[in-house]
């Protein structure tokens, strides 16, 4: 919940100016911005993403957003599971699985955000809880789902907080989901783009980045600034 019409524009306009490729990029907008944005990258290969979307295909659900609608903006990606998300507002593992259910049976493509908190990575428990929240999903809507998705790895304790995993500690998460998905499917878990988010800046991106399973970053507050976010981009 940043900025204003001005500056989401001025943000918008520098990253299309500045995007020399090949890296592929989406931005999520708060969703009063999302039509504004949507025409601004009609000529562009940056594709349009949500912070949210309902779990509810339509009906009286007041201040909610659904898939068609978001899709009627010209989104082609929609964020489920964001830590704020399940922290502040107490959306559960179940919830979340219905929202992820909605924006893939609607045609969007859910971007499922999974991750610890500090307190849960003091008790040694990340990769229970990581596939505490994979499983949520899968046994919703099966494995075949998770593969038409993309997973963003945030560790709560990163996010906003200046705080990053090393690249050791995200790689082995990554690993751990990457594994985990092998089980099931192996060429499934290969495919799937696993992205790192948690405090990913221009300083330390390339060194995250390079690391086997991570094929790219959730950006949060670096993203704020069309220079930032575009010199991510070229460390992908």
């Amino acid at each position: 919940m940043n900025g204003n019409l001005q500056t989401v524009i001025e943000l918008v306009e520098g990253i299309k100016a500045g995007n020399t490729g090949p890296a592929e990029l989406a931005v999520c907008p708060p969703a009063v911005y999302l039509m504004k944005v949507g025409g601004m990258l009609a000529d562009t290969d940056i594709a349009l993403g949500s912070q949210n979307v309902c779990d509810q295909e339509a009906g009286a659900y007041t201040g909610e957003i659904s898939a068609a609608m978001l899709l009627e903006c010209g989104c082609r990606y929609a964020i489920v599971g964001h830590s704020e998300r399940r922290s502040l507002y107490l959306e559960s593992d179940q919830l979340v699985a219905a929202r992820f259910a909605m924006a893939q049976s609607a045609g969007l493509t859910p971007i499922l955000c999974i991750g610890e908190t500090l307190e849960e990575r003091a008790q040694e428990v990340t990769e229970k809880v990581v596939a505490r929240q994979i499983d949520a999903v899968i046994d919703r809507c099966g494995i075949e789902a998770i593969g038409k998705s993309v997973l963003a790895y945030e560790p709560v304790w990163a996010i906003g907080t200046g705080k990053v995993a090393t690249p050791e500690q995200a790689q082995a998460v990554h690993a751990f989901i990457r594994g985990k998905l092998s089980q099931a499917d192996a060429d499934l878990a290969q495919r799937l783009q696993i992205l790192y988010g948690g405090s990913m800046n221009p300083s330390n991106a390339a060194e995250l980045l390079s690391q086997a399973d991570i094929d790219g970053g959730l950006i949060g507050g670096a993203a704020l600034k069309a220079d930032d976010f575009l010199a991510i981009a070229q460390s992908v």
